[in-house]
């Protein structure tokens, strides 16, 4: 029996988003375990990847524009010579090419060349909507339309290991990036393409994936359990926010 009646519960709770899930799942689920509608989460992550996903639970959804503007931190690793519809891992191959004798120095110089104040065009695999109808439906018809291209930050781009043809990487970035964009022009720039195989994120504004907990031990939490873990909204959120 919960202790605490799940319409008091309120506050910011940091999950460890396995993969496989949409960020819509990972409400759903908490819905369920907590019997309440009001929940949502601030900064979507694609299914394949996994990380720190912020929940927001009761009236801490009044802060969600706060929490989604935040900077983003990630780990991941991209495959090159393989290009994907998607640019990641859960598309379609759709070319293949050679992997050039290409050196670790080569590698990173590469991909500092993405640092800095840009503009990217979201790919056409996106949640954004056109019409009202979400472009990733489109382009499962073949569909490709002209996209709004949207100013982006890249702070960090760093090579953390080399095994030709994978390469692994750390990314701070401001809210909107699309990290499989980034791994699908570094392959345009290497002449060889390239995809994002896999991608964790870390952390996002002052909170860390540290902090959270896998979704799957979230759910064998009493109530109670789960509400000790809720951050007021005070201490997410600064006070002019609140």
């Amino acid at each position: 029996m919960n202790l605490m009646p799940p319409k008091e519960l309120e506050g910011v709770l940091l999950v460890d988003k396995p993969t496989g899930f949409t960020s819509h799942d990972v409400v759903a689920r908490l819905r369920r375990k907590l019997q309440m509608r009001r929940i949502g989460h601030a900064g979507t992550l694609d299914p394949l990847a996994t990380g720190l996903l912020i929940m927001l639970v009761g009236k801490a959804t009044k802060i969600s524009q706060y929490l989604i503007s935040l900077d983003k931190s990630y780990e991941g690793e991209i495959v090159l010579g393989v290009v994907t519809d998607s640019q990641d891992a859960d598309g379609e191959v759709m070319e293949t090419r050679p992997v050039p004798p290409l050196t670790e120095a080569e590698a990173r110089v590469a991909m500092r060349s993405f640092l800095g104040d840009q503009y990217q065009t979201p790919p056409m695999h996106s949640a954004i909507k056109k019409g009202g109808v979400p472009l990733y439906k489109l382009a499962r018809k073949g569909e490709e339309i002209e996209r709004e291209p949207r100013f982006i930050r890249v702070s960090a781009f760093e090579l953390t290991s080399f095994a030709l043809p994978r390469l692994g990487f750390r990314l701070d970035c401001t809210k909107g990036t699309y990290v499989r964009t980034i791994a699908h022009e570094l392959g345009q720039k290497l002449g060889c393409g390239a995809h994002l195989a896999a991608l964790r994120r870390t952390g996002s504004g002052k909170f860390a994936l540290a902090q959270a907990l896998p979704l799957e031990e979230i759910e064998k939490l009493p109530v109670p359990d789960i509400a000790k873990r809720l951050i007021p909204v005070h201490a997410a959120a600064p006070r002019l926010v609140v």
